[in-house]
C-alpha cells in the first residue's frame, strides 16, 4: 500500500473563495460541499434566527454579512434565495454596483435558468443556473445526499463546462435543461416530489385513524417498492382498484373518506382519474369495467349492484390494492 501523503484539496489550482447569500438550507449546504472539494468559504448572509443558525452549524466561522458584502469578497455567489425573491434581488445588487465582472453568480432555483441573472450579466457578472433536484433538510446530512444527486444545469454556451465542473465538484451529476425548459422541468419535480409527501403524510392520518400503530413502519416497504417499481416500470408498475377497474372498491373508498376524512376526497378522485386514464392507455384497464368506474369517479356512488367491475373479485393479485 502506497503511503505518500494525498494532496490537500486546498492547494488546488483556481479555489474560488465561496459567498451564500440566503442561509436556507439550500445555500450553506452548497457551500460546505464546495469547501469539501477545496474551495473557501468567505462569507453568508441570513436575516432570521434559523437562518444564522443554520449558518453556524454548517459554516463554522464563516462570518455573517449583509449581501452586498458578501459579493465583495467571493469570487462565487451562491444566491439561494426563494424564488420570487430572486429577481428582485438580482436586479438590486446589480443596481448598487455590487456585481464585480468576472464575478460567477450561480442560483439555485428550479423555476429559473440563467436569464434571470441577465442584470449581472451586464453588470460582468458570469451566470449560472444549478438546481439540485433534491430536498433539503438543513443539516449536515444534506452535504452526504449530494453525492450522486442531479442538478438542472442552464448557463451561457461558454459556461457550460464551468457548470458542469462545479457540480461534479459538489458530487452531483450535472443535467442540462434548456432555458425555455425550466418551468416544465420544474414542475415535472414539483409534481413528484412535493405531492409526494402530501400523499404520504394523508395515507399516514388515515392509517392512524384506522387503528394502526406504526403506519410508516407499515408504509416503508410498501412506498419504497412501489417507487422503485415506478422508476423502473412506469405505468406498468400500476396496480390497486383502479388500474383493475374495481369500481365498488373504490366506491366504498370513497364513502369512507367523506365520513372521516373529506378533505383527502378530491385529491383521491382527482388522483384515481389520473390513473384510471393512463391504465386504459396502457390496457391495464379493461373497458368494460372503465363505464362503471369512471361513473364511480364522477359522482362517488357504485354501479348496479353486481356489475362487472364493483364485486373486486379479482382482486387477490397480491398487491398492496
Amino acid at each position: 500500500m502506497s503511503t505518500a501523503q494525498q494532496p490537500d484539496p486546498r492547494d488546488r489550482p483556481a479555489r474560488l473563495a465561496v459567498g451564500v447569500v440566503g442561509a436556507g438550507r439550500v445555500g450553506p449546504a452548497l457551500a460546505a460541499s464546495l469547501q469539501l472539494a477545496g474551495h473557501r468559504p468567505v462569507a453568508v448572509s441570513g436575516v432570521s434566527d434559523a437562518s444564522r443558525r443554520r449558518a453556524a452549524l454548517m459554516l463554522p466561522d464563516v462570518p455573517l454579512v449583509p449581501p452586498a458584502e458578501v459579493l465583495q469578497r467571493a469570487d462565487l455567489v451562491l444566491l439561494t434565495v426563494p424564488d420570487d425573491t430572486l429577481p428582485g434581488l438580482v436586479e438590486g445588487l446589480a443596481e448598487t454596483g455590487a456585481v464585480r465582472p468576472g464575478q460567477l453568480l450561480v442560483h439555485t432555483s428550479g423555476r429559473y435558468g440563467s436569464k434571470v441573472l441577465d442584470p449581472a450579466l451586464r453588470a460582468g457578472g458570469l451566470p449560472l443556473a444549478l438546481h439540485p433536484a433534491m430536498t433539503f433538510t438543513g443539516s449536515p446530512v444534506d452535504v452526504q445526499r449530494l453525492a450522486g444527486c442531479s442538478f438542472g444545469v442552464t448557463a451561457p454556451d461558454e459556461l457550460r463546462l464551468a457548470a458542469e465542473a462545479l457540480v461534479i465538484e459538489m458530487g452531483g451529476e450535472p443535467e442540462w435543461i434548456a432555458e425555455e425548459s425550466r418551468p416544465l422541468y420544474h414542475a415535472a419535480l414539483a409534481l413528484g416530489a412535493n405531492h409526494l409527501v402530501t400523499l404520504v403524510a394523508q395515507s399516514m392520518e388515515l392509517l392512524r385513524a384506522a387503528g394502526v400503530e406504526a403506519p410508516d413502519r407499515m408504509l416503508g416497504p410498501l412506498l419504497g417498492a412501489a417507487l422503485d417499481n415506478a422508476l423502473r416500470s412506469g405505468d406498468g408498475a400500476l396496480t390497486g382498484p383502479v388500474a383493475r377497474g374495481d369500481a365498488g372498491t373504490v366506491a366504498a373508498h370513497v364513502a369512507e373518506l367523506r365520513e372521516h376524512a373529506p378533505q383527502t376526497v378530491a385529491g383521491y378522485l382527482a388522483m384515481a382519474r389520473a390513473t384510471a386514464d393512463r391504465a386504459l392507455a396502457r390496457g391495464l384497464l379493461k373497458p368494460e369495467l372503465a363505464e362503471d368506474l369512471l361513473g364511480v369517479l364522477a359522482d362517488g356512488t357504485p354501479g348496479t349492484p353486481g356489475a362487472p367491475g364493483t364485486s373486486g373479485a379479482d382482486g387477490g393479485e397480491g398487491d398492496a390494492g
